[in-house]
C-alpha cells in the first residue's frame, strides 16, 4: 500500500543475533515505499555483513564515524538531516546504556546524539540482561527522553532460555513505524471494538457460525491504535494476528462477547460493533456429541442472543456508538430503520457477499441525514478514513 512512501528512515543495527531479522526489516520497509539508510556498529558486522544490507536497501551502508564519502566528512550529521525517523533494531543493552548516558563513541551513537529526529528502538537481549536493574533504569531514562521503546517480545531466545528480550518481528516493527507517521488525532481516547464471528455450540464438536473473517474489525482496531487511541478488541475466533499495541480479548459465543463488552463499555469513549454476532444460539445444546439416529437430524431449539450494540447504546453515560450492518442488499430505508432501532448515531452498511473474507471493502455511512457512499478500497485504507470520520463526529457530539 506504500504507507511509507517518501519517508526516509535511518536504520541502526547493533550487535546481537537478532541482526538476521533486520535484513527482512529492510526489505519490508522498502516494500512500503521508504528510503532506508543502514548504519551498523562494528559488533553488528560480526553477525551480518554490510554487503547484505547494501544489496537489500540499494544504498551505501555506513559503519565508520570517519567515513569520508561525505564531502564535508560529517556523515554523523548528514545522515539524519534528511531523515524522518531513526530506528535501531536490534538495540543491545550496551547500546541502550550509551544512549541513556549520552555517550557517542561510534557512528550510530554519535548520529543519535546529533539528531533531533524521532528515535525508536527495538531491544534485543537475554532475558536476564533485560530484567537487570541497570537496563531498566536505562529504559526509563530513554522513555523520559522521548525515545519510543518497541517491545521487547517474549519467547524462546538464541541462548535456549525463554522470557522477555526477543526483538519484535519485522512485521511488528513495520506496523509500529507506519503507526508513527499516522496523525494522533485520537490520543487520550479509549476505543472498544468487536470483530469476527461468534460460534454457538450445538454439541462439543459442532457449532453454528458465519463467514466473517474479522478483517474489517482488525483493520479498524489498527487504525484506532495508529491514531493514538487505547484500543480493546473483543474478538470471536479468527486466524488474524492481533494488531500491535491493541489489547485483544478472545471469546467464542455471543453471550461471552456481550459479557466482555459490558465489562469494558463504561470506561470506553467510543464503541464500534463490527463483529458478526449470531442472532440466535442453540438453547438445547448437547454436552455430548450428537449421534446419527436412523438418519434423523437432531431437533434444535433456539434462543435469542443479547443485542450487544443496543445494550451499549442504551447505557447511561455510555460510549459513543457505531454499528455495522452487513446485508445482501443495500436498502437505505432498511438501514435507517436498523440504525434507529439500535439507537446509534452512525451505522456502517456494506454488502456481505462482497466483503466477507475479502481484503477490500465498500462502505456506506448511515446517519440522520441518510445514506452516503464512502468509497471502495483496501480495508486498512478504508478503516483509516472511517476512523477519521468517527472521530470528527465524536468531537461534534462532545462539543
Amino acid at each position: 500500500m506504500g504507507d511509507l512512501l517518501d519517508k526516509h528512515i535511518v536504520l541502526g543495527i547493533s550487535g546481537g543475533i537478532a541482526c538476521y531479522k533486520s535484513a527482512d526489516l529492510v526489505r519490508r520497509l522498502i516494500e512500503q515505499g521508504a528510503t532506508v539508510d543502514v548504519v551498523m556498529t562494528d559488533s553488528a558486522c560480526k553477525f551480518v555483513t554490510p554487503v547484505t544490507f547494501q544489496a537489500l536497501s540499494g544504498r551505501p551502508v555506513y559503519t565508520d564515524l570517519w567515513d569520508n564519502r561525505a564531502p564535508n566528512n560529517m556523515v554523523h550529521i548528514n545522515l539524519t538531516r534528511q531523515a524522518d525517523l531513526v530506528l535501531i533494531a536490534p538495540a543491545t543493552a550496551n547500546l541502550m546504556a550509551k544512549l541513556a548516558q549520552g555517550l557517542a563513541d561510534d557512528l550510530l551513537t554519535t548520529l543519535c546524539l546529533a539528531s533531533t529526529k524521532p528515535l525508536m528502538i527495538a531491544p534485543a537481549m537475554n532475558r536476564e540482561m533485560w530484567q537487570a536493574p541497570s537496563t531498566q533504569r536505562n529504559v526509563s531514562q530513554l522513555r523520559t527522553d522521548g525515545v519510543q521503546i518497541l517491545g521487547p517480545g517474549t519467547g524462546e531466545q538464541a541462548c535456549g532460555e525463554t522470557g522477555d528480550g526477543r526483538m519484535l518481528e519485522p512485521h511488528e516493527l513495520v506496523a509500529a513505524v507506519r503507526a508513527h507517521f499516522q496523525p494522533k488525532t485520537m490520543k487520550g481516547l479509549s476505543v472498544l471494538l468487536t470483530a469476527g464471528p461468534t460460534c454457538e455450540p450445538i454439541d462439543p464438536v459442532r457449532v453454528i457460525t458465519n463467514r466473517s473473517s474479522g478483517k474489517t474489525g482488525y483493520a479498524l482496531a489498527q487504525a484506532a491504535h495508529e491514531a493514538g487511541a487505547q484500543v480493546t478488541l473483543v474478538s470471536g475466533p479468527t486466524g488474524l494476528p492481533c494488531p500491535p499495541g491493541v489489547t485483544r480479548i478472545s471469546v467464542q459465543t455471543a453471550q461471552q462477547m456481550h459479557q466482555a463488552v459490558m465489562q469494558h463499555a463504561s470506561t470506553s469513549d467510543i464503541f464500534i460493533a463490527v463483529a458478526a454476532v449470531a442472532d440466535w444460539r442453540v438453547a438445547n445444546a448437547s454436552t455430548e456429541k450428537l449421534k446419527k439416529t436412523d438418519g434423523q437430524p437432531p431437533k434444535l431449539e433456539f434462543a435469542i442472543n443479547p443485542d450487544i450494540l443496543k445494550d451499549v447504546a442504551g447505557m447511561a453515560n455510555g460510549p459513543w456508538c457505531v454499528g455495522f450492518a452487513a446485508e445482501t442488499t443495500l436498502d437505505p430505508e432498511q438501514a435507517q430503520a436498523k440504525r434507529q432501532r439500535k439507537a446509534v448515531p452512525l451505522l456502517i452498511a456494506n454488502l456481505a457477499q462482497q466483503v466477507m473474507d475479502a481484503d477490500h471493502t465498500t462502505i456506506h455511512l448511515v446517519d440522520d441525514t441518510g445514506m452516503t457512499a464512502m468509497g471502495t478500497g483496501h480495508k486498512l485504507d478504508i478503516a483509516r478514513k472511517l476512523m477519521s470520520e468517527i472521530y470528527k463526529r465524536y468531537r461534534q457530539h462532545q462539543a
